[in-house]
């Protein structure tokens, strides 16, 4: 009671234990003292036969609902209509369209045009064999194409079908189809992806290639499907290059870093690192230097798994591990290419690691990737694979390390100014040295141009080490990542921590978006 009076509510329910007691109506009975039914409504669960029921209401003035005989939908039902102030749907019938009420969540502004959306939202509401499946699924990779969506993801559950796009990086609620079109969805998807339609027990993966019209645009889109508790699960990568970097100087580097990836790509031989966690640009990054070397002068060819975009007069290979095509094994084939650049989609174990470093050393130019926190911590991963300390130290011209932060919408940014309850948040986040007393942020307070999120698109921070005299006598010396770092700072390198700092302070991005990439 003293809760109520002190912080106020707009709903109370109470879950009586499952004996179903009555008599816990006293406590109600107090709350109904204090607050009439207008001003507080009140929702009892119980567990209890008719009679109980009638008593329980006749003496507590409340909505009450028997635990034993509604399912979890009637009570979310009923907890909306009361909420809304609307009369409840009638126990056990389910909504025309959805079989439960779906979660709050903003429009995602993306550019597809409502009409496409209210397309599908129609046709989510038609009966199943009004419904074209085929339509249904084509409009909805349109959809996540104009959305700029990277991933499509189909996630069954007990009473629907929910489809989240992931738009920079973050996953949004899109639509809930019903339950009864769940296995013609995933079949039709199947079809497209050449996979098995009678198998429901197994992973599979499957990859097709979509034409869209208005606007006239081709990409391929892989799947993995999955069986779950309640039926199959499947992602869709739709590999559509929506970017619009064409050179390393679209990047979003300092020029001092820009300076020192040319002077790497400039350079007959030697291996360039992209180091990062998934989705963190590194395929971007190494695309965009290789568009600046392929000329018909030189011969560049890639291993991929899988390959994202097509690079006209580049010779692009895909893994294939049911024939034997590794990372390892393809990479032994591309040298006897007679290649000046070769691309090694990530280096993943120690034999892929040993032929990289070797073909570097042999007079190729070798761009790839590998999973590290940051740029210092690769140079002593390749220790730990087994390359030799002399080896990396001779064959490594820079290791860039980034990440991806989104960018505020530039229609509704906004300033604002910390407070000292948050710069004093902050000081345990960032260092002194990197904070000072910047106080001065910007913000998207959200549009329709976002779809209230405040955000709209991705650029890149980075930190890029140069492997110099003083970088290349610490990896011969066996000197740990925290060393490297140390050292690399001294000449010169910028921090990722740093470079979103500086972005953060120049209005592209929030502190909140740094802190938590940088976090994660």
């Amino acid at each position: 009671m003293a809760v109520l009076k002190e912080r106020g509510a707009a709903l109370v329910i109470v879950d009586l234990p499952l004996s179903g007691d009555p008599d816990g109506s006293e406590m109600i009975k107090r709350i109904r003292d204090d607050h009439p039914q207008d001003e507080l409504p009140v929702i009892v669960l119980f567990a209890g036969d008719q009679k109980g029921k009638e008593l329980l209401k006749a003496k507590s003035s409340a909505e009450t609902l028997d635990k034993t005989a509604v399912s979890t939908d009637d009570i979310v039902n009923t907890v909306s209509s009361v909420i809304l102030g609307t009369k409840p749907q009638p126990i056990g019938q389910k909504p025309k369209a959805m079989a439960r009420i779906s979660p709050a969540k903003p429009i995602v502004a993306t550019g597809a045009p409502k009409a496409l959306k209210d397309h599908i939202d129609e046709m989510i509401t038609k009966k199943e064999e009004e419904v074209s499946i085929i339509d249904l699924v084509e409009s909805m990779m349109k959809f996540a194409f104009l959305s700029r969506a990277s991933d499509i993801h189909l996630e069954p559950f007990e009473d629907r079908l929910a489809a989240r796009l992931r738009i920079d990086g973050i996953l949004h609620d899109m639509f809930s189809f019903p339950k009864i079109l769940h296995s013609g969805i995933i079949t039709r998807i199947k079809v497209l992806g050449g996979m098995r339609t009678d198998e429901h027990q197994a992973a599979q993966d499957g990859r097709f290639k979509t034409v869209l019209q208005e606007p006239t645009v081709e990409f391929d889109v892989r799947v993995s499907i999955v069986p779950t508790y309640y039926g199959e699960n499947a992602v869709l990568r739709l590999l559509a290059e929506q970017t619009t970097i064409s050179s390393i100087d679209d990047l979003a580097l300092t020029e001092a870093d820009k300076a020192k990836i040319h002077n790497a790509v400039a350079k007959p031989y030697g291996m360039i690192l992209a180091t990062g966690p998934t989705g963190s640009g590194k395929t971007t990054t190494l695309y965009t230097i290789l568009k600046g070397l392929n000329t018909r002068e030189v011969q560049i060819i890639t291993i991929e798994d899988p390959i994202e975009y097509s690079l006209e007069g580049v010779d692009q290979i895909q893994v294939n591990t049911r024939t034997s095509l590794t990372f390892a094994n393809g990479l032994r084939s591309i040298l006897r290419q007679d290649p000046n650049v070769i691309m090694v989609g990530e280096i993943r174990d120690e034999e892929t690691a040993s032929i990289a470093i070797n073909a570097a050393l042999t007079g190729h130019k070798v761009l790839t990737t590998i999973h590290t926190n940051d740029a210092a911590t690769t140079l002593p991963r390749l220790h730990d694979m087994g390359v030799e300390p002399f080896l990396v130290a001779s064959t490594i011209n820079i290791a860039i390390g980034q990440r991806l932060v989104r960018m505020i919408c530039q229609t509704c940014k906004e300033k604002r100014q910390l407070t000292e309850a948050e710069f004093d948040s902050l000081k345990a986040a960032v260092p002194p040295e990197v904070l000072g007393d910047h106080r001065d942020f910007f913000m998207g307070k959200g549009c329709e141009e976002c779809g209230g999120t405040g955000y709209k698109g991705r650029m890149g921070i980075y930190e890029v080490l140069e492997v110099n005299d003083f970088v290349r006598d610490a990896i011969m010396r066996n000197a740990d990542a925290g060393e490297i770092k140390k050292i690399a700072i001294k000449n010169g390198m910028v921090t990722l921590l740093e470079d979103a700092f500086i972005k953060a302070i120049s209005g592209l991005t929030t502190i909140e978006e740094v802190l938590r990439v940088i976090r994660e």
